[in-house]
């Protein structure tokens, strides 16, 4: 039996409907919409792609779209200084500086600097440790996502065995922390983690993201196990041309799976969703509007 194909696209399609209602709703009651400052610096050709593509999905659902270019040879001092500008502007209230970062620059300098009630990234060490604890934060954009694309699959999450492949920062310790919030039973495996595909056939839920074109193999997958693919990896594909592949390798495992996200498709549309999403929940938490 084929696994049902989770499309993101379609997801990502109503977040961002939603948002756009929501903003309407702010409007309505406080007479200006949230507003999105994203700050890059240099001239990385696929984040300047990715801002763009912010900046018009930010406006397409009504809100306020700040854009900040900046020269690659721009002083850490002038951007902790712009930063610290956006922190202390009332028409920002989410503020998100593209990485990477050139090499002169201290990124995490930087992203500690943004004010952890406009950090729209989800990376700031308070959201970080308000995640974890259980209190209303801002959450990394991709993993907010994953958990979405996972709840379209069951009803509920509650009591199934999460398996997260990864542990970064960015996606795989927020992962955990999201699917405890959603009481699954959470293992964080990763490159050191003994038996990794008997690990993987324990899972209920397989969240892969580990950055390793097609991993996962059908012999990982439990039997009718939802499937998460968070990897973007490009490898050779025909007439010398690449190509896109997640961490799993998809048509083998989509033969088990009873769901799982396709590379292109899946959780890539989620993540300028989700921080559109984020943009609202930092409005109202400045504003002290509980959901």
């Amino acid at each position: 039996m084929a696994a049902q194909i989770i499309d993101g696209k379609a997801v990502a399609a109503e977040v961002r409907k939603q948002v756009a209602e929501d903003v309407k709703a702010i409007v309505a009651s406080h007479g200006s919409a949230p507003g999105l400052a994203v700050v890059l610096v240099g001239e990385d050709p696929a984040s300047k792609v990715y801002v763009k593509n912010k900046a018009a999905q930010t406006v397409e659902v009504g809100m306020q779209s700040f854009e900040y270019k900046l020269p690659a040879e721009t002083s850490e001092h002038e951007i902790l200084t712009l930063v610290q500008r956006l922190n202390a502007n009332p028409n920002v209230n989410g503020i998100l500086v593209q990485l990477p970062l050139p090499k002169h620059v201290n990124a995490e300098k930087i992203l500690n600097t943004i004010d952890p009630d406009k950090d729209v990234d989800g990376f700031h060490p308070t959201n970080v440790g308000r995640l974890w604890i259980g209190e209303r934060t801002l959450v990394p954009c991709t993993p907010t996502g994953s958990a979405i694309l996972a709840k379209k699959a069951v009803p509920s999450l509650q009591g199934l065995n999460a398996v997260v492949i990864g542990r970064s920062n960015i996606v795989g310790k927020p992962m955990a922390a999201l699917l405890l919030r959603e009481s699954c039973t959470v293992t964080v495996a990763h490159s050191k983690t003994k038996d990794l595909p008997g690990v993987c056939r324990t899972a209920d839920l397989l969240v892969a993201a580990v950055g390793i074109p097609e991993l996962v193999k059908k012999d990982w997958i439990k039997p009718g196990a939802i499937v998460i693919d968070v990897g973007i990896n490009r490898v050779p594909g025909e007439n010398g041309k690449t190509k896109l592949v997640g961490d799993v390798a998809y048509d083998e495992c989509a033969e088990v799976a009873g769901a799982i996200t396709p590379v292109p498709g899946g959780v890539g549309p989620m993540t300028i969703a989700c921080l559109l999403q984020n943009t609202v929940t930092a409005f109202k938490i400045q504003k002290g509007i509980k959901d």
